[in-house]
């Protein structure tokens, strides 16, 4: 399948693997770019650019397809080294880096001189308007299902895809909500030209995670999400625990006089406890609502071979099908 998207980054299939903490190790990014999909390593997991330096070579080690780097600009007292990080990008020979976040404007320039494609996500239409006129390459809209931070819109992605290709110039993927051939197949017809997996991709062979993590994954149903740190307009979408009950109860007890400091212990250094450890009732953990369509831990090759599959077989049978007249068969369920 060749889209706008396959040609920017130079990949056979429009299926991208966004940036996850704790997940985005040279394993899962290699995995999805010998697939034929774009692997991305995430960059802030490695704590210094060092570190990241290392992990860029170990990728080159394990796969010679295109992948990139994900940056994500937070709020911090102390931010991170940012020209260091994007440094070890460049002299890496990374040519993509997904950023999310905040803008990335300040740091266009030094990307752009390296020659890299920069693709934004963005939770609104605003947004992408402006990563597209800061020099943005492509977007990643991000819709409202998402794992991890949704913005404070609440806009689903049945609305903001449309919306984004009926201002968007630079190609956009959809992302929150994807994980099967059904979910590309409807990306492309609202005008993305591929899709942004996170959540999928953990429950995978390769995804280098604790398998009680995957379990839960698969065990999970689209109501098994919840947001929080809402009041702080930081609001982030993740998957039902004890920690996180707790957390909600803080929430609801602090109200108006809620501190970041209140629900510290159920948000700060959780990854490593969730993912390497599988302590999965330690807290917050960013989980899309995509958990309700992951049925199975398929390796990544399994995964993406099938969503390719069954996404022609949906364009050229089903929904050709209906143009044609032809009376669908009950057994065309894509999975």
């Amino acid at each position: 399948m060749k889209t706008a998207i396959t040609e920017l980054f130079g990949i056979q299939h429009p299926i991208i693997q966004g940036g996850m903490h704790y997940v985005g190790f040279a394993e899962m990014a290699a995995a999805v770019s010998n697939a034929g999909g774009f692997g991305i390593i995430t960059g802030l997991t490695q704590k210094t650019p060092e570190l990241l330096a290392r992990e860029i070579a170990r990728c080159r080690d394990m796969t010679d397809k295109p992948f990139g780097v994900n940056l994500t600009f937070l709020p911090s007292f102390t931010a991170p080294p940012y020209p260091e990080y994007i440094a070890a990008i460049r002299e890496g020979g990374v040519k993509a880096v997904e950023t999310a976040g905040r803008s990335p404007e300040q740091y266009m320039p030094a990307l752009k001189a390296a020659g890299i494609k920069v693709i934004h996500k963005c939770t609104s239409v605003r947004h992408s308007l402006k990563a597209e006129k800061i020099g943005c390459d492509a977007v990643s809209v991000d819709g409202f299902e998402c794992g991890g931070h949704p913005g404070e819109d609440d806009i689903p992605n049945m609305i903001l895809l449309p919306r984004a290709a009926d201002e968007l110039k630079i190609p956009f993927v959809a992302s929150g909500g994807m994980a099967d051939a059904r979910s590309l197949v409807a990306a492309l017809s609202m005008g993305a030209a591929g899709m942004n997996m996170g959540t999928r991709f953990i429950a995978t062979k390769e995804a280098p995670v604790h398998s009680n993590v995957k379990k839960a994954l698969v065990e999970a149903s689209e109501l098994d999400t919840v947001l929080v740190m809402r009041a702080f307009r930081n609001t982030e979408r993740v998957l039902k625990n004890k920690g996180v009950d707790h957390l909600l109860e803080i929430e609801r007890e602090r109200g108006a006089s809620l501190k970041i400091e209140d629900i510290h212990e159920q948000v700060a250094g959780v990854y490593p406890k969730v993912m390497i450890d599988g302590e999965m009732d330690a807290g917050a953990w960013s989980c899309g609502m995509v958990a309700g369509l992951i049925y199975d831990i398929p390796t990544v090759k399994e995964l993406i071979d099938r969503i390719m599959a069954d996404a022609e077989r949906l364009i050229r049978e089903r929904l050709a099908g209906f143009l044609d007249g032809v009376e669908q068969s009950k057994e065309m369920k894509v999975v």
